[in-house]
């Protein structure tokens, strides 16, 4: 179970949220939804250990997270806004690269797979330069196929896709959550499986 404790953020001197609670259990997908500014990137970078709360706490399997860092990272995937990807190398590059520092090495043909997946099996030696914005998402989405983990944190896993990839990310979600993992997510668009929902900034 994932636990949320009173969580309070603040930046810059403004608070956006305080006295936060919130429980999720396998299977369970939070939609997190709020106006741009609202807090839900800094919500789900400090559920990932990204960054401080002012206050509160967050447990995972009844321990607070912050007590073995690494072990709880190791549990997760956390995808951000922006893909997190290196233009200079290829999509099958970069989840080769995004693998070793998880410390799950991925096979050629594991990672062939996931890339094939997400619908870039022509693509994955070139550049991620010379790809398309929404085809960049889909290099990124191919992490959650290549890394296995319990804990999806996902920041608009959405933005810049078109509808097939959309519903490729509602499949996605749906066979995770029907394997017991759950989600953290924040959108602006409906994620296409059953949701627990968190408005911030109401």
């Amino acid at each position: 179970m994932l636990s949320v404790q009173q969580l309070a953020c603040e930046r810059g001197r403004k608070r956006l949220f305080s006295d936060l609670n919130f429980q999720l259990q396998p299977g369970e997908c939070l939609h997190v939804q709020g106006a741009n500014g609202a807090g839900k990137t800094s919500l789900l970078r400090i559920v990932c250990g990204l960054a401080e709360a002012l206050e509160g706490e967050v447990h995972w399997r009844g321990q607070d997270t912050r007590l073995d860092p690494g072990a709880w990272r190791a549990e997760l995937v956390y995808l951000g806004h922006t893909p997190g990807l290196k233009d200079e190398l290829s999509a099958a590059e970069n989840l080769h690269f995004q693998s070793q520092i998880d410390g799950c090495a991925l096979s050629e043909e594991h990672i062939a797979d996931a890339l094939q997946r997400v619908g870039l099996g022509r693509q994955q030696q070139m550049p991620l330069r010379r790809l398309s914005q929404g085809q960049k998402r889909r290099a990124a989405l191919a992490r959650l196929i290549a890394r296995p983990a319990p804990v999806w944190v996902l920041d608009e896993p959405l933005a810049a896709l078109d509808v097939p990839a959309q519903q490729l990310v509602a499949q996605l979600l749906a066979g995770h959550l029907l394997a017991g993992g759950l989600a953290l997510v924040t959108s602006h668009q409906p994620l296409g499986v059953p949701c627990l929902d968190l408005r911030l900034g109401a």
